[in-house]
Parts: structure tokens; sequence; C-alpha cells
């Protein structure tokens, strides 16, 4: 016997053995909604891909979150001549080329399943991305950028980029950047000071770019202000850029510095000035920001599925660090306070899955032509409720799921911090949640929005025949009637009031769908499989609160002066 061993029992880490067949709410989730025939046809690839991101994946990634494999930018060579070439981890592009393979943008645009394609990808991005070492990234503007040169219809950028950006083949596959913010800016996008010249055929861009995400991408789709363009968000124009040229040298990108960020740390995030760099227009030489509305659809989708994946991971660590650990006497999965915090954590991740997967639904249903006006209308508003609501639920859950590995997981070499660092920038990336919360308000004034969105909350609510079940459905209808109550009186009190409650307002909206979908499917989970599982997730989440509205305005002049430190009458 050791001295460490005569010491006392040294613990056993967490081991991941395979995501898919131990993801019984995807797949329960995919069983309700895609029909036998194509669920026959997918699920070999989840397969193969859930047993790769419990193996090889998760090897590669935990090395990549290591300071060692961190990437660096190399401004100059060893003969002094201006590079600006940012090293990455082999292990990272090996990643990368196994998400290619797999077709983790491809399956969207092959469109083998039909409207059910999505749903396809999205499966394999909720498998592959909690592995991938936030590979997924580059991969959701990937997918963004193709989805946008499509809607803008320039068939010379699309025969160019389109197949590179679908291919499955790493050697001839493209990934694209997203490059967006600017020291002036952040997500107020209409203050770029990118300027754009025409030069012929072609525009030169000249400015900064203060956070590129995927600075090692092929392409990238971009904001500049044409000269002569007036100020504001209309007075810019949407531009495509390859970085290279067809020499292999950099098409006037400087690179100014790698980002020191929280997380994400496994993926280069750099500040770049354009210098002249080669650009061409994407539709008209204005309204930028509502031409580049495609891109931020999918990468925005891309982050609540991350999200929804990273509560899972967090909660299959845990769950199995429970049965290895021993604390009083006992594994701490018998302790039954330890059980309800693992249970909150799953009905956490069941309720973001629920919500994420109607969104990837009808998306899928709108890019197959088959969406009706009502489900266009109400993807309109899922698309920033989702995003914000599970932004929300995966850093709580990533927080939790660190304590429940007690001093384990505040240290960097059991890689479970990763989980909490790289669950932070969710609800910041592609908007934070203020930001969203406000869009969810715009996207109501067009004509349908919230009609098309409570029907989405009846229909779940109302699959359910189970007495038990549809007193969660109802629950979940009251609680959008209120939101709808409170924009009536919040509309009339004024657009001050109607922003300081958009927040909760959104959240509301969010949290009556997750139950209502909830409901749905521990409906189909009682008549399938005679389990009441599904039942006690729908009413766990549902007595945690759907309604978190208060009277439109009552604390607004309270807020004012708190958030300025003001006095207060008494």
């Amino acid at each position: 016997m050791t001295t460490v061993e005569r010491l006392g029992h040294l613990q056993d880490p967490p081991r991941l053995r395979d995501e898919w067949a131990e993801d019984t709410a995807l797949r329960r989730l995919l069983e309700r909604t895609v029909p036998p025939e194509g669920r026959d046809e997918i699920t070999p690839s989840l397969a193969e891909m859930g047993l790769l991101a419990a193996t090889d994946l998760k090897r590669w990634s935990d090395d990549c979150d290591t300071p060692a494999h961190e990437p660096r930018l190399r401004p100059f060579d060893a003969w002094g001549n201006r590079i600006d070439d940012v090293e990455v981890s082999p292990l990272w592009e090996r990643i990368g080329d196994v998400g290619k393979r797999y077709g983790v943008v491809a399956t969207a645009y092959e469109r083998v399943h039909g409207e059910y394609s999505r749903v396809h990808q999205m499966a394999l991005v909720s498998l592959y991305g909690p592995s991938s070492a936030l590979y997924s990234c580059p991969f959701a503007m990937t997918d963004g950028a193709a989805a946008t040169l499509l809607a803008h219809g320039d068939r010379a950028l699309i025969d160019r980029a389109l197949p590179r950006l679908t291919s499955r083949d790493p050697e001839q596959a493209w990934t694209s950047g997203q490059w967006m913010t600017e020291r002036a800016g952040g997500s107020d996008v209409g203050r770029s000071e990118t300027v754009a010249v025409q030069d012929g055929a072609i525009w030169r861009l000249t400015g900064t770019k203060w956070f590129t995400s995927a600075v090692t991408a092929d392409m990238a789709l971009t904001l500049a202000r044409p000269e002569g363009n007036g100020p504001g968000g209309r007075g810019l124009a949407m531009y495509y850029l390859e970085v290279r040229d067809e020499e292999d040298r950099l098409n006037g990108v400087r690179g100014l510095r790698l980002k020191d960020k929280l997380g994400t740390r496994q993926m280069p995030t750099a500040e770049l000035a354009l210098e002249g760099t080669v650009a061409h227009l994407v539709g008209t030489p204005s309204d930028g920001t509502r031409a580049i509305t495609p891109m931020l659809a999918i990468t925005r989708l891309w982050n609540s599925v991350i999200a929804t994946s990273g509560l899972r991971r967090a909660l299959a660590l845990a769950r199995d660090y429970a049965t290895r650990r021993e604390s009083f006497g006992a594994a701490i999965l018998d302790h039954p306070l330890h059980q309800a915090t693992l249970a909150w954590l799953r009905v956490e991740h069941e309720s973001s899955l629920q919500l994420v997967f109607r969104t990837v639904a009808l998306l899928g249903r709108e890019e197959a032509g088959v969406a009706t006006d009502t489900e266009r209308a109400a993807l309109r508003l899922l698309l920033p409720i989702t995003k914000l609501t599970t932004g929300k639920q995966a850093v709580a859950g990533a927080s939790e799921g660190l304590e429940a590995f007690g001093g384990a997981g505040y240290i960097e070499d059991t890689h479970l911090p990763q989980l909490l660092r790289d669950a932070q920038v969710l609800p910041i990336w592609e908007g934070t949640t203020n930001v969203l919360s406000l869009d969810v308000l715009r996207a109501l004034q067009q004509e349908g929005t919230l009609p098309g969105y409570l029907d989405e909350v009846r229909r779940a609510a109302t699959a359910t025949r189970d007495p038990e079940v549809a007193v969660i459905g109802q629950q979940a209808m009251d609680a959008a009637d209120a939101a709808v109550a409170w924009l009536r009186t919040a509309t009339e009190r004024g657009r001050p009031a109607l922003e300081h409650g958009a927040r909760r307002f959104a959240l509301t909206l969010g949290r009556s769908l997750q139950a209502a979908l909830l409901a749905a499917q521990a409906q189909h989970d009682l008549d399938h499989h005679g389990d009441g599982r599904g039942v006690a997730v729908a009413r766990r989440f549902a007595a945690q609160g759907l309604d978190l509205l208060e009277p439109a305005g009552d604390r607004l002049t309270q807020d004012a002066a708190l958030a300025r430190d003001e006095a207060l009458p008494v």
C-alpha cells in the first residue's frame, strides 16, 4: 500500500460513456417530434457523435483547455516580416475536422430530411458542442454566413462560397467569421466607424473590429459605412470578404491582439485592423443591420443549442460523480438534498431543450417552405426569446453543476471550471439579455407575431389528456395571458414602463412556452412509455414559477434612483 493510499481514499473523477444513449430527454423529444422513418435515418449519425463526444472529442477538448494549447498571435516571422499569424492547437483543428465530416453545418443545407434537416443538424450540434473546445463558434458563424448569402441571392458569391461553407471535406471546407463589434458600438452597431470606399467593382474597408471571433476563418461578413452615407444602422452596408488572397497573403487584415477572455480561451478572438481590405457588397449600400439579420437568427439559435447542451454536460458529469463520491457514509447521490439539486439541474436542461428544439423545428419548416404564416410569425419572437431564456439558464446551471463537485469544481485541471467560464459568454454573445428583450418588443410591432407565439403555447398546452398534465398546460396558458395583459397596460403607460419590464415580459413568455412543451412531452411519455418522469419534470418546472411580471411601471422611479444612487422620499 502506498503512502497516498494509507492517507485516505482518492476521489474518482466523473466519466462519460455515451452521450446519445444516456440522453433520455433528447431521444424522447426526437421520438415525439420526428416521424419514425426520418428518426431511423438520423439515429446512426447521432449515435456515432454521442460516443465520440464522450471519448475522443472529450479528451481532445480537455487538452485544449490548458495554457499550452491556447491560441497565440505571431505578428512577425523570424526575419521581421509582418505575418499576423494566429496559431491554434492541432487538437482544436482535429476537433473541427470531425465536425466537418459529420456535417454539423452541412446537414442543414443538404436537406436530405426536408423540414427535419435542421432538427438533425442541431441534434448533432447538441452532442458535439460540449466536447468541441468551442469550435461550435466558428461553425455557428459559418452556418449563419451560408444562410445570409442564400437569403440575399447574390449568385456569384453563392457559387463561390456556399459549396465551401457547407462541405464535409476538411480540405475543402471553409469557416466564416462575423465581424461586427467595434470600439464605439458594442450591440449598438449603428455607431460603427469602419469606412467602405468603392474602387471599381470592389470595395475597400478601413477601420477596427474590436471583438472578432473565429479569426482564423477563411471569410467573413462584416458591416461598414459606405463613404458619404449618413449615421446609424441605415447608413451601414454588409460586405463579404475573404481573409487571404489567392497567394495566401492576408487581405489587408492586421492582427492587433488576441483577447484575454474569462472563458472560451480555446478559441482565438482578436482585435483586427482593416487596412484597405478588399470586400464585396452584399445587398444594397445601406440598411446593413437589416441585411445581416439572417446571420443573427442562425447564430442566436446556435447560442441557444450550446446553452442547452452545456446544461446537459453539467448534469451528466455531476450525476456520474454523485455515484462515485461518498460523503457521510453514503454516495452523495443517495442524499435527498443532493437529489433535489440534480433534479433542479435536470429540469433546467429539459425545459431549455424543449424550447430550443421547437425553435429549431420551426426554422426547419420555414427553410423547407412548409411553415404556415402563423408559424413564421411565432419564429420571429421565438428566436430572441429562446436565446435570452436559455442563456440565463446556462449560467445558473453551470454554477450549480460546479458546486456539485465541491472543491474539485474550483480546480482548473479538473476541466470543470470551463463549464462556467464558457457558459458566461452565452447571455452576452449575439446580444445581451437586455438587448434581446428590446428585440422582442420590436418583433411585436410586426402584425401577427404575438398571436403566432400564443398559438404555439396553446397548441402544446392542449396536447394533454392526463388531468395533472393538463393543469400544467393551463398554467402555461395563464402565464402567457398574464404577459399579454401586462403588455397592454405597459403600452398605455408609455415607453419607459414598457422597457423597464421588457426582460420579465420576455422571460415570462419563454417560461410559458417551456411549461407547455414540457406538458406535451410528459403526455407523450405517459402514452408511449408509461413513464411519469416527464410529468415530474413539468410539475417541478411549473412550481418554480412561470409568471415573472410585476405591475407595469410600478418600480420605474425607485429603480432609476437606485441605479443612480440617488435619495428617495420616505
